[in-house]
């Protein structure tokens, strides 16, 4: 039996739900109370109409797109949307002499960039002396950080406008809102439980088109009768039983989730630690990266305190050639949990950082002649290997020569803690330095 449909013929029934219900003004604008609460910067830019050009930069499905929208006609401005695929430098400057055109006769002109960090150079440059101007007001949205995709002179002349994650609370009134908006499901009547739209809410993590594509998704596959649409607790379970887990393997998003990985491990936050790990590997991160980054994590930051946490991470790395994802998660989860519960100690990174340091500051000093190599008859007249100290032949196995270049005699690098096995290591560098002290006749 043909089932009549949910929407009339005159509708825009192609359009999805989240383009249909799509706020005009502000005051149907749901979230970033930061930017447009009352008296708040963004509220106050447009009612003085005021505008500076802004990035707006933020998680998708918080509103970006709209907000621009909004802005352009809440300020009376021409509206002009701008791709990275389809805009050619030459098609930029001739919309932008247009622009400057029409400000000459007191139209004023918003562009908007969505997704401004898939322009390349040229195509950002191109914008930049309409920006300077004044002939434009650009508004530029992205999901990454402005910071490393935007060129530096565009930058500086925009306001970064940090967008956030939409609450629960906030989704809910969206949803509710397109419930009740004449133009979301028109002639129908929606029946849901009081808790379907907190659940489509938790569901969405914080992303308003999410949210709405789910529950329009819901209401279609909902029992339908009478102009009524009935969304059932089984209906729904199906669209939210695993939840999207936003992650870019490429964007700001890796790079904070294995910071907070490294970090998790260097506080010894075991199930924090394990927590980011699954993180990366449900969004799809290459287990290769993670374990190059924990075999990285077991020189740096346990080192010497623990002599098998190195080992451990290299054979963990080979673990995740060896079988791939998904078996090779339990070798990085043993890995990830050694690493956290492991004693700490970055002596051998500072040690590194601190030669490097007198390197830059000092150069390319000589090597010493009694520890240079003397092949040949020439390099011993030049007295290379002169006054060289075997080791082996001594007693306690140390000698009175010095082996650092003259302008460096004295720097320590090596700081060893009391932590784990460095403990021993830091007895033995006591007795080193104990013996030195009582022969200092070094050559």
């Amino acid at each position: 039996m043909r089932q009549e449909s949910l929407f009339n013929p005159e509708n825009t029934q192609n359009s999805p739900l989240a383009y249909r219900v799509r706020p005009t003004t502000l005051a149907g604008f749901k979230g970033q109370d930061h930017l447009l609460g009352p008296g708040k910067l963004l509220r106050q830019l447009i009612a003085e109409d005021q505008l500076p050009s802004l990035i707006f930069w933020g998680p998708p499905g918080v509103g970006k797109t709209t907000l621009a929208e909004i802005i352009a006609q809440q300020t009376k401005s021409h509206f002009i949307t701008f791709s990275a695929v389809r805009s050619g430098i030459k098609e930029i400057r001739t919309i932008m002499d247009e622009a400057t055109a029409n400000r000459d006769f007191g139209e004023k002109t918003i562009v908007f960039i969505d997704e401004i960090h898939r322009f390349n150079k040229a195509q950002q440059d191109a914008f930049l002396p309409y920006v300077e101007r004044g002939s434009i007001t650009l508004i530029g949205a992205t999901t990454e950080n402005p910071s490393f995709e935007i060129n530096a002179a565009l930058l500086s002349r925009c306001k970064v406008l940090v967008l956030k994650e939409l609450t629960v609370a906030a989704l809910v009134e969206i949803l509710q809102a397109a419930l009740d908006n004449p133009n979301g499901f028109p002639g129908w009547t929606v029946n849901l439980q009081p808790d379907t739209l907190q659940l489509i809410a938790e569901f969405a993590n914080g992303d308003a088109r999410m949210a709405l594509n789910t529950l329009e998704m819901a209401v279609l596959n909902g029992d339908r009768a009478d102009h009524h649409v009935t969304i059932t607790a089984a209906g729904l379970s199906q669209l939210i039983n695993t939840k999207s887990l936003r992650y870019d393997k490429n964007g700001e998003e890796h790079y904070n989730i294995i910071s907070a990985l490294h970090k998790s491990m260097r506080n010894s936050d075991v199930d924090a630690a394990i927590y980011w790990l699954m993180r990366m590997l449900d969004g799809g991160e290459d287990p290769l990266y993670i374990a190059r980054r924990l075999v990285r994590f077991a020189s740096e930051d346990v080192g010497l305190a623990d002599r098998q946490a190195l080992p451990l991470t290299v054979a963990a790395y080979q673990a995740c050639q060896f079988l791939g994802m998904p078996e090779c998660n339990v070798n990085l989860t043993e890995a990830v949990t050694y690493l956290a519960l492991a004693p700490k100690s970055n002596a051998l990174y500072t040690a590194q950082s601190a030669a490097q340091a007198d390197i830059k500051a000092t150069g390319n000093l000589p090597v010493p002649l009694q520890i240079r190599n003397a092949p040949t008859k020439l390099m011993k007249n030049l007295g290379y290997g002169a006054d060289y100290q075997y080791a082996h032949d001594t007693a306690d196995k140390l000698t009175t020569m010095k082996t650092l270049p003259a302008a460096l005699a004295g720097h320590q690098y090596y700081q060893p803690t009391t932590q784990g096995q460095e403990k021993a290591w830091s007895k033995r560098l006591a007795e080193i330095r104990a013996w030195h002290a009582h022969h200092p006749d070094s050559k």
